[in-house]
């Protein structure tokens, strides 16, 4: 890939993993009007490559917190949470991989054969968030509990389907059991690193013991994370300041429109779109 591509998918990662509309769902949808081969080992490595980009303001604007979690295991529980997140995440994962182990899981989505459907679900999520914030009269928690954390957990594992926002997911979830926008959203940003991490570790382990990650362009992937993680930044700020003033409908309006394009460049046969059905594989 070109330098200049690599830069406008690192954009996507860094503005969709942040803003509720689906990192994965725009790198997807980006690869398919470019005509780009979406399952490729060396793509999915790419694709961990720019969620590494976007672990970099992870830790850098959250950087107090973190040093705080190592400094004070025992009084600051919030590693302990993100622990406890992420384990129903994992057990959704493994759940996937037994459910569709011919395509290894949660891939059975990455021909983009569900994503308007994907994008359509996310808006309803976002709705679904607000109407929950509106009508609560105290405003919500403003400490995340095991009960929050485990249920952000479960809604980050659905937010693994291409097109399903994982911040927007698991924000709903934290508002869902209790919390307020605001405090969800921070959680939600914090859980994005252990997620990573684990992606990393698993599909870098495949990349070095089946060869693909020689298959790596080096200079365009390095832009494509500087370009993830900068943007990243910018978002995650942007989330934080406007989260509780702004409401998350105007991302899901955004959300409904491209899934309706979507879907009806999908039934009216468009070439570039796949078509509405399981993969053989699987079916």
């Amino acid at each position: 890939m070109s330098v200049l591509l690599c830069a406008v998918l690192g954009l996507l990662q860094g503005l969709g993993e942040f803003l509720p509309i689906s990192s994965s769902g725009h790198l997807l949808l980006s690869r398919l009007f470019f005509g780009i081969q979406t399952d490729t080992p060396a793509m999915k490595m790419f694709d961990i490559l720019l969620h590494v980009g976007t672990l970099i303001p992870v830790f850098i604007v959250f950087r107090r917190e973190w040093l705080d979690m190592i400094m004070h295991p025992v009084r600051n529980k919030t590693l302990v949470l993100l622990v406890a997140a992420s384990l129903p995440t994992l057990a959704v994962y493994i759940a996937a991989k037994k459910l569709f182990p011919e395509v290894n899981g949660f891939a059975v989505f990455d021909s983009g054969w569900f994503l308007g459907f994907s994008f359509l679900i996310t808006a309803f999520f976002l709705l679904l968030c607000d109407r929950i914030a509106a009508r609560r009269k105290s405003g919500g928690d403003h400490k995340v509990s095991l009960l929050h954390a485990v249920v952000m957990g479960l809604f980050q594992g659905v937010g693994m389907i291409p097109g399903v926002s994982r911040s927007g997911s698991t924000i709903l979830g934290g508002v869902s059991t209790g919390l307020d926008k605001s405090t969800a959203a921070k959680f939600s940003f914090m859980m994005s690193a252990p997620a990573i991490v684990g992606s990393l570790l698993m599909e870098g382990k495949d990349a070095i013991e089946e060869g693909y990650i020689s298959q790596i362009e080096l200079i365009p992937s390095l832009v494509g994370i500087i370009v993830a993680a900068v943007v990243g930044y910018l978002a995650i700020r942007f989330m934080l300041r406007v989260i509780a003033k702004v409401p998350l409908s105007w991302f899901a309006l955004y959300l409904a429109v491209i899934g309706l394009i979507f879907l009806f460049l999908q039934l009216s046969g468009n070439t570039l779109i796949p078509s509405f059905s399981v993969p053989a594989s699987v079916s």
